[in-house]
């Protein structure tokens, strides 16, 4: 059955493949760098191969450092994203409240203006009985 229709791969099958392939990157065409990668540090501490040590170790700390620092933006602007959506929902409810408050506020003066057109009506009314009830007494008799 062809490997990949196997269920399970033998030890052997996996540490010698990856032996296999260790040597084939190792013995190809590879330069000194490779080759720290894959075998680890090796010869003097010092000299042009520590240079370059030190130079990607420089590099790797830039970058570490720009990373910490769009680390610490992401969370300050997830900080201010919080503080932003606090704000809108506080507004949000201030406007449903006032909306509330004023549909309230404009039902009372309604009725006061209610009130006050039929307190005029009344006032009037009585007026034209005073008015009109002396004189219709006076013309029956």
């Amino acid at each position: 059955m062809p490997p990949k229709f196997k269920r399970h791969l033998n030890d052997d099958e996996v540490t010698g493949s990856v032996k296999s392939e260790r040597r084939n990157l190792l013995e190809e065409d590879s330069d000194e760098e490779e080759d720290f990668f894959l075998r680890g540090p090796s010869g003097p501490r010092f000299g042009p191969r520590n240079d370059k040590i030190r130079h990607v170790q420089n590099q790797v700390d830039e970058v570490i450092d720009v990373m910490q620092e769009n680390i610490t933006k992401v969370i300050e602007r997830g900080e201010r994203l919080d503080d932003l959506q606090d704000k809108s929902e506080s507004l949000s409810d201030n406007a449903t409240a006032f909306s509330n408050r004023a549909k309230q506020l404009r039902r009372q003066m309604w009725w006061r203006g209610c009130k006050m057109k039929a307190i005029i009506a009344l006032v009037a009314v009585i007026l034209l009985l005073v008015i009109i009830v002396p004189i219709v007494l006076k013309y029956h008799t």
